[in-house]
């Protein structure tokens, strides 16, 4: 199983999970799935995460600097199909309705170099590898943002990619328990 996470998960998990981990079991469970490329962190994702909530997550995952441990994308490429889709089917309509040509095309080029997109043009890259593949977000699909493209797990939806949430994640491996003392 390969994981790709996102920046609202690793937020979640300095902000939330992390504080509580007093032993580090967590810490060093993540930082070894980082590390043999079990948890895949794009480098969109780092990226993202320099500059989201004060850089809480480069700060508390030093780790995450090495770029051996995040995964290039520059070589992520969308296909025909994906332009199409991106035009078609991602688009918030009511929200292209309102925007003008050069107006869409600036936000299209926005979205297209966007962590989000990255994520799931990885996703769609490594669709006939052995292995399976999970996106990991706290996102909603439920779109609240008047934003001119639909959420990560909406989009995920729409191209057949597994994604789950944080809490799901944790739930998969063994090993990983929450204990009161």
């Amino acid at each position: 199983m390969i994981i790709v996470i996102d920046t609202s998960s690793l937020l979640s998990l300095v902000r939330y999970y992390l504080p509580f981990d007093k032993q580090n079991i967590l810490f060093e469970f993540i930082k070894t799935k980082i590390e043999t490329g079990k948890i895949i962190v794009l480098d969109k994702v780092f990226e993202e995460c320099k500059y989201t909530s004060k850089g809480i997550v480069v700060e508390s995952l030093d780790y995450l600097k090495s770029k051996k441990n995040q995964v290039k994308t520059t070589e992520l490429l969308p296909t025909t199909k994906f332009f199409n889709q991106l035009e078609n089917q991602f688009i918030n309509g009511s929200v292209k309705n309102r925007l003008s040509n050069v107006e869409f095309e600036n936000r299209k080029d926005a979205f297209l170099e966007s962590a989000d997109v990255k994520l799931l043009l990885y996703g769609l890259s490594q669709r006939n590898s052995s292995e399976k593949l999970i996106i990991v977000s706290e996102e909603t699909a439920v779109s609240n943002d008047n934003k001119s493209f639909k959420k990560l797990p909406a989009i995920c939806h729409i191209l057949n990619l597994e994604i789950i949430t944080l809490p799901k994640l944790l739930e998969l491996y063994d090993g990983i328990a929450v204990e009161f003392k």
